[in-house]
């Protein structure tokens, strides 16, 4: 929903969390000229202190979460940003679009679909945007193959694969509060899936398996892979891992029955020397942070263009983001059950 409230001065934004996608959206928070970092909110506040040295942030305001309330009283604050850990997200949510602020959080909203479905009901009651953040859609490269496709540039869709494979393998304190690989990790491609398509699966289909004795221990996969069946009969499969040895490893195909759209990885200098031994490629990036750089900017300035009313309406829907869930979830029990799920009406169908 556009507010247009804010529309003539820099938009101030309220920081939760310096944690991984915390340290990315400080910098673009930083870098971009419409919007003013008012306050960070950390619970290691030397750590929060280092980024206002750093940045020579002389005025913004660190504090814990426990003075949450003093941030949310500050008028000057027109949107929050949620970066902190899983199960804190839909609390930081609620009080805020309590508070008047716009919203935008890192996935998931909530730890379940009825809290999640409440979070959004609290938006449209306080009339403000909440923002899931599914990134991807603004990467440049899975941008252009969904405009492209969703054209009719390669006729029916048919098939459509992703890869993701982390790098480098995320910490075990990260992995005991990410919520698991399919909500982690798998939702992002479920997401992109379902925009190109522009449907919501009919069944899907997983299997997965831990080769990480210290992953198993936590009741999760470190590979899985995932099929799922549209209405319209596409097929799409997703192969996910938590470690690519050789670089973060992202890539996209979409076929149809007049040709194909690809996006395969991209390296910091893409630059391929050719010598008397053959062609050798620069590594690709290391990690998400770089190969995803200009999706994290650019939904950032969706977020900006929506609340300020630059645009009507949020590219990442409530529909969108309640689906995803649903799916993803979809795909674990398919896993752990071991037996396709089907999907009816926005929900699991378990006999």
């Amino acid at each position: 929903m556009a507010e247009n409230n804010v529309c003539e001065k820099q938009v101030g934004i309220a920081l939760f969390g310096l944690g991984r996608a915390g340290q990315i959206h400080i910098q673009n928070i930083i870098s971009n000229y419409r919007t003013a970092l008012k306050w960070i909110i950390e619970e290691d506040l030397d750590k929060a202190n280092k980024y206002i040295k750093k940045y020579f942030l002389g005025d913004t305001r660190v504090v814990s979460s426990e003075n949450m309330s003093q941030v949310l009283d500050d008028n000057s604050v027109d949107a929050v940003l949620v970066c902190t850990p899983t199960h804190t997200h839909e609390q930081i949510v609620r009080a805020s679009l309590k508070a008047g602020k716009s919203v935008f959080c890192e996935k998931p909203i909530a730890t379940t679909i009825e809290s999640t479905q409440s979070c959004y009901d609290d938006a449209e009651t306080y009339n403000k945007t909440l923002y899931c953040a599914f990134n991807r859609r603004f990467d440049p490269a899975v941008r252009n193959i969904s405009k492209r496709a969703r054209a009719g540039e390669i006729g029916q869709i048919q098939q459509i694969k992703m890869i993701s494979r982390d790098a480098p393998k995320p910490p075990i304190e990260y992995l005991k509060i990410s919520g698991g690989i399919f909500h982690d990790c798998g939702v992002h491609d479920i997401d992109v899936i379902c925009w190109i398509v522009g449907e919501t699966p009919e069944s899907v289909y997983s299997q997965g398996h831990t080769f990480d004795k210290n992953i198993a221990a936590l009741d999760d996969y470190d590979s899985i892979s995932i099929t799922m069946k549209f209405p319209s009969g596409v097929l799409a499969s997703i192969f996910l891992s938590r470690l690519a040895a050789y670089g973060y490893d992202q890539r996209l195909e979409v076929f149809g029955s007049e040709g194909m759209l690809m996006s395969n990885n991209m390296s910091p200098k893409e630059v391929v020397f050719h010598g008397p031994v053959g062609a050798v490629d620069e590594p690709i990036h290391p990690s998400f942070a770089q190969r995803y750089d200009q999706s994290y900017k650019q939904e950032l300035d969706h977020f900006i263009d929506v609340i300020t009313g630059v645009v009507s309406t949020c590219e990442i829907s409530r529909r969108d983001t309640v689906q995803a869930s649903v799916i993803a979830e979809a795909c674990e029990q398919s896993c752990r059950l071991g037996k396709p799920i089907a999907i009816a009406e926005g929900k699991m169908v378990l006999e």
